[in-house]
């Protein structure tokens, strides 16, 4: 059964012989309706405090509820960045390594095939020489014959050896010989490989 404040104010008794004091009851009902009264308002005002605490309570867990929504697909939206990094990262290092064997296969091809190059120039060079030592051999020889003049067809009679024509042929043939040495020395091969072929190596260690 519920009371108000004014009830309890209206609240009679009924008289009976040596009885409460009338005014006195009343006044203590007075007193019990203010406070009663005031128990009711601030029961009233910590109702609505409860109902706005519950409200701002279910405001917190959607908040949170959405907090940790977003928590959550930001964490898996990191995984899958943090994943597609890594592996784009390691497609870029496998490519890189592709490259760079590529890179170094074709290097080492070029490499060889400057290397033939130049062995094929040495070569020729040495053919070059050797055909020039030939033609040169082959000169000398002639020149030989024609010096010795066993026919006697450059010798004019009637003239000593003591005469100046003479001695200016015996110079000239001097001069000639001593060219002759000089270009036998010069051509005399001081190799056993084409000039230059020790040097291939270090030719193409300076091109690297």
């Amino acid at each position: 059964m519920k009371l108000t404040a004014l009830e309890i104010k209206q609240q009679k008794f009924e008289k009976a012989f040596r009885g409460y004091d009338p005014d006195e009851v009343q006044a203590f009902l007075n007193l019990v309706s203010n406070e009663f009264e005031h128990l009711v308002a601030k029961n009233r005002e910590l109702e609505e405090k409860i109902e706005e605490m519950e409200e701002k309570l279910k405001h917190y867990e959607k908040v949170e509820a959405a907090l940790h929504d977003t928590l959550q697909t930001a964490k898996e939206s990191a995984e899958q960045k943090m994943s597609g990094a890594r592996k784009e990262a390691r497609n870029t290092v496998e490519k890189a390594e592709m490259q760079a064997d590529s890179i170094i296969r074709e290097a080492i091809q070029q490499r060889q095939q400057i290397r033939q190059s130049i062995m094929r120039l040495l070569n020729r060079r040495k053919e070059i020489i050797s055909g020039m030592r030939s033609y040169l051999d082959m000169a000398k020889e002639s020149l030989e014959q024609f010096s010795k003049d066993e026919a006697k067809l450059f010798t004019i009679p009637g003239i000593d050896s003591d005469s100046p024509s003479a001695d200016i042929d015996e110079e000239v043939e001097k001069n000639k010989q001593k060219i002759m040495n000089n270009s036998i020395e010069e051509e005399e091969p001081k190799e056993s490989y084409p000039p230059g072929a020790e040097n291939v190596d270090d030719i193409l260690d300076q091109l690297d």
